[in-house]
């Protein structure tokens, strides 16, 4: 079972019991804005996406998006983690943090150690991260921990661009 922690974060592996949490997550509106509609409108699509797609990045890949909560307490403030889109491409850091925990250097707190973790891991030479090129606040964290900009594409599956930024951690 997959635990980090840092100076004020607990990032744990996301359980089934954290169905009403994603569906917080991915029906707020900044989240569907920058990172997009992952289909999610009720508790029952939540936990489906939960299921299918969080949680089995675990068993795939040996790591995903993981539960951000403050050290000592229950509730999840966010995830953060690494991606895996498609065999071709290096592993991605993504991250999302419910309104009221946003502003409060959680995100870059959390990054920066999944970051850490993924070279001590030796995960991958390099990392990635995909994000909206009007995410101002997202793009800030990803440039902070020591990603650059690369260029900007068209994912599959998406309608709206998306910037590159990358790091060389090995």
């Amino acid at each position: 079972m997959f635990e980090l922690q840092t100076q004020r974060l607990r990032l744990t592996e996301l359980s089934p019991a954290d169905g009403p949490f994603i569906q917080a997550l991915f029906t707020d509106p900044d989240c569907l804005r920058f990172i997009g509609d992952r289909g999610i409108t009720d508790l029952a699509s939540a936990e489906t996406y939960l299921k299918d797609r969080l949680m089995a990045s675990y068993r795939e890949h040996g790591f995903g998006l993981y539960k951000v909560t403050l050290l000592g307490a229950d509730t999840a403030m966010g995830i953060c983690g690494l991606v895996k889109r498609d065999a071709d491409n290096p592993p991605d850091i993504g991250f999302a943090f419910l309104p009221a925990h946003r502003g409060g250097g959680y995100c870059t707190e959390a990054a920066q150690a999944i970051l850490d973790w993924a070279q001590q891991q030796r995960i991958s030479d390099t990392i990635l991260a995909y994000t909206n090129p009007e995410n101002a606040a997202s793009i800030h964290v990803l440039e902070k921990i020591g990603l650059q900009r690369q260029t900007i594409t068209t994912l599959p599956g998406q309608d709206f661009p998306s910037l590159i930024l990358q790091i060389r951690i090995c």
